[in-house]
Parts: structure tokens; sequence; C-alpha cells
């Protein structure tokens, strides 16, 4: 019996997939697509009916070229820890994974430079160069398991953005498969380029342009100063206070984080020993570098603001090992929460900071209302908030609830003057709640950049936007704005062309 004329066929396309790729590079066993049937938001889940582990650009050049001409949609992936449902293969689509594309290609520290393929490891990068006194700035959590490839797709950020900016202040140059196959080039090796800045279009557009296989990083020389505080609050809203009276008297940490109580336990009980007080309501990491006086004078200042805003007690850590203990705690807080609910949902909202004190005890409400605990931990000093709703994935309907509940903190954050996403994507996981922050026209703008990449729509598609298929309510606003880019298009009757297929 053939295949379904409506689905591709998919054993004929893992033929010919075998024969441009290395052996073992195509999986289609089952049990072995189950590993890509969700990312690090295992909330939504779709399991791939093809899966490709290129090596090379003109690997996944071929791969893309097949698909393009088989009309088969494809979804870029890197490690798979991204959080917004963004790197799966919803209603069926060849996963292209870079997890084999590891190389560093090349190190060019006279001109501070360092060029990588897309499935090198975050932290590899700075492990590379750090001999030589250099570093690659952003620093995501999960930066010892993240790829490079990936922090491009959802211009990730970190706990030092505050000061270093997020991805894109530190990609230079593309080598993008655009989504017929063509090979180009997007930026290059200098910081200013004469020519529109289709680099920055791309990154952040979460693989709905294309795949970017080799890029070109920006690298920083280390400061001669670094030093941690860890001031302690037995309220949420004192520090805050002292969020907003470090960055109002001028000084700008390389990063400025806050935990709650429920994290701060979680995380000393995953290392069995009390790195953070127990009994704080908040804690508040400030990091400072520079020159040794700028940082030493820094120092000072934050701690007496502090101390102004309710610190109970500050702890300084200038030592390299114990800096990095306690931003260990913090980067695990995650896996930490993981261990005591292995279901939760992270959300991903911006406010602004002197808006964090009434957001959180908006939350604080919000998460008795429907009964589902909300840990918070978030970098506090460009107001992105990551809380993490617990739940039990065998309780009845508790699903609907906790993303009703993601729904609510996502409005407060737009009500306070923020943004639905600030790190994490939009992905599948927001897709509805994107037209709650733009208007028809703004979207119709951004799908006409899109199809200017993408006429056929076949990279990852169904995300980013609210679609009729995912998003009831939206479903009418969806429908006008692909009336929209039709019209503006000059295709009169491109109906057939639903708004699905972005």
């Amino acid at each position: 019996m053939g295949p379904d004329p409506q689905e591709p066929d998919w054993p004929a396309l893992a033929r010919e997939l075998r024969r441009v790729l290395p052996p073992r590079a195509v999986v289609t066993a089952r049990q072995e697509l189950l590993a890509y049937d969700c990312d690090g938001l295992t909330l939504h889940r779709h399991q791939p009916p093809l899966v490709v582990l290129p090596e090379t650009t003109q690997q996944v050049a071929a791969v893309v070229r097949l698909c393009a001409e088989a009309g088969v949609p494809f979804v870029a992936r890197g490690s798979g820890t991204g959080l917004s449902g963004g790197a799966v293969a919803e209603g069926g689509a060849v996963v292209i994974a870079t997890s084999r594309m590891r190389s560093i290609l090349s190190v060019d520290l006279a001109n501070r430079l360092v060029v990588v393929q897309p499935g090198v490891i975050n932290s590899w990068v700075t492990r590379a160069v750090a001999g030589d006194g250099f570093y690659y700035a952003p620093d995501p959590s999960s930066q010892v398991v993240c790829s490079i490839g990936g922090n491009v797709a959802e211009n990730s950020g970190g706990v030092h953005c505050l000061k270093y900016g997020v991805t894109s202040n530190h990609v230079l140059g593309l080598e993008v498969v655009l989504p017929d196959g063509t090979i180009t080039q997007l930026g290059g090796s200098l910081a200013e380029q004469p020519e529109l800045d289709l680099r920055g279009v791309f990154i952040g557009s979460e693989g709905t342009l294309g795949i970017a296989t080799a890029i070109t990083l920006r690298l920083l020389r280390a400061p001669q100063s670094v030093a941690v505080l860890l001031a302690d609050f037995t309220a949420m809203e004192a520090a805050g206070e002292a969020v907003r009276l470090v960055t109002a008297a001028g000084v700008l940490p390389a990063g400025m984080e806050i935990m709650d109580n429920f994290t701060v336990n979680a995380v000393d009980d995953l290392f069995g020993r009390d790195e953070y007080p127990r009994d704080a309501a908040a804690v508040l990491l400030i990091e400072l570098d520079g020159q040794e006086r700028e940082v030493a004078a820094a120092v000072d200042l934050a701690s007496g603001l502090c101390r102004q805003a309710g610190a109970r007690t500050i702890r300084r850590a200038s030592e390299e090992a114990d800096r990095a203990l306690l931003w260990k705690g913090r980067k695990s807080a995650f896996a930490a929460v993981g261990r005591i609910t292995p279901t939760y949902y992270v959300q991903d909202g911006v406010v602004p900071r002197s808006a964090l004190p009434s957001v959180l005890a908006a939350i604080e409400q919000l998460s008795r209302r429907y009964e589902l605990p909300v840990a918070n931990v978030f970098h506090a000093g460009d107001g992105n908030l990551h809380p993490l709703i617990l739940y039990r994935a065998d309780d009845p309907g508790v699903t609907d609830r906790v993303q009703q509940l993601g729904a609510e903190i996502l409005r407060l954050c737009l009500e306070a003057g923020g943004s639905i996403t600030g790190e994490h994507g939009v992905g599948s996981d927001k897709r509805c709640y994107l037209d709650w922050m733009f208007d028809p026209d703004d979207l119709a703008t951004m799908q006409l950049v899109r199809r200017a990449f993408d006429p056929e729509g076949l990279a990852n598609p169904g995300k980013i936007f609210p679609t009729p298929r995912s998003c009831g309510e939206s479903s009418r606003r969806a429908q006008s704005i692909r009336v929209r880019v039709a019209a503006t298009a000059g295709e009169a009757d491109a109906a057939p062309l639903a708004l699905e297929v972005f």
C-alpha cells in the first residue's frame, strides 16, 4: 500500500538522504526518533518521521535541497535545550540536527574572533581561548550543553547580558543555508558592514529563515578584576529595591540575579550544603568586573545600597573558585527544581526593573488562585523573569491550568510595559500570544520578511506566528494577517497558501 497522497513518501526521502550523507546519519528507527520529540520544554511533544545528522555545510545544503524538491518542511535542531517548543517537528518535518557539527574552524586572537560550527557547545568557546586571556561573553544557564547554533536561533542571553548584551551583540558573521539550499554569507569578520543588516534579521529568527552552518563570534579580553556579592533579604520586594538602587546609582554590574526561597532551598539540597541562606526570602547575586580600583569602588557602593534596601548579610567572593561556586548554584536552579518535581513549566517574560516588586507579588497571587506553586529565578538586572510552574503530570486537567497560569503571567508582563519573551523565544509555546504584543500590520510585515527568505514556508513551519489551526481566539486575526501578506505580495489568489505554513 502506497503512502497517503497528502503525506510525503518518507521511505523514498530517507533513501535519497542516505545518498548525500555519511553512514548512520539518517535516523528512522522509532525508538531513536523518540529522543527528538521535544526540546527542553517537555509539554510540547511531536515525534519526527526523519532525523538527519550532517557534518558539513555542503551536507546541510544537500539535505535542504532535497526537502525543497520534495516540498517537505524541515526543522533545525541544536542540543535540544530550548524552552519554547521551537525545535520540534510539528505536523511532520525532517529534523536537521547539527550535533555532529562541533568543530572550532578558526581562532584569530589578533582580531578577537573565532569561527565555529553550529553544534559547538557554548562553554567550549571560552575554554578554547581562556589560556590566552580571552572569553566569549554570552553565557546561558545551560551553557555547558547548549549549542552556539541554538543560541543564534533564539538570540540567547545569560547572566552577563546586563552589561555585555545577548548573542546578537557578539556574532559578527554567519554562513547560512537558505530554505532552497543556497549557501550565503550574512555579515563578516568586521563589526560594521556596508550592507543591510541581514545578520541581525537572522539572529533570533528561531530557524524560520534558514540554518547557520558557520558562525563568527566576537571575543572579549578577560577583565583585570572580578568580584561577586551575595546579599540575602527577608522580603523579595527588598531584593528588587536593591536592584533598583544599584542601577539608579550608575553602577553597571556584569550580572544581577535573584532566586526566591524555594529555589534557594532546592539548590542547597542539590549540592548537599548551605551555599545560600536557607531562611532568606530572596538572594541577590551581583557580579562586578573591570579594573581593580573600579571594581573595589563599585563593590563598596553596591554593598552600601544593598544594606540600604534591607540586606541582612553581604558576602563577597573574589577568588575564581568561590565565584564559580556561587554561579554554579544559580545556573543549576532549573535542575535543582527538577529533583523536587519531575514536571515543571518555565515561562520567560520581561518587565521594567521598577515593576519587579509589583509583578512578583501578582505572580504570587496567581499561584495561590491556580493552586500551583511557582518558583522564581531571574535576570534581575534587565527584568527577565523565569517563573517555574510546578505540577504533577498525572493530576486531571493540570496541563490546561498550567498553560492558563503561564498565559496570565505573560499578560502581567505586557501590562507592566514588558515583553512575552526575553531570551527563550516564541516557538510553538507562545505563538498564540504574539498578537497581544503586535498589531496585524506589524505581524504582516514580519511575515513579508519571512517570505523573502522562505517563500514556500518550509523552514520550521508553524512557529512564532499565531495560526488558525493552533490558536483559537487568534485565528480571525491570523487570517487577516494572511490576507494582508498575500495582498502586499501581489498574490490575489494566494488562498491555498494558508498561514499555517509560516
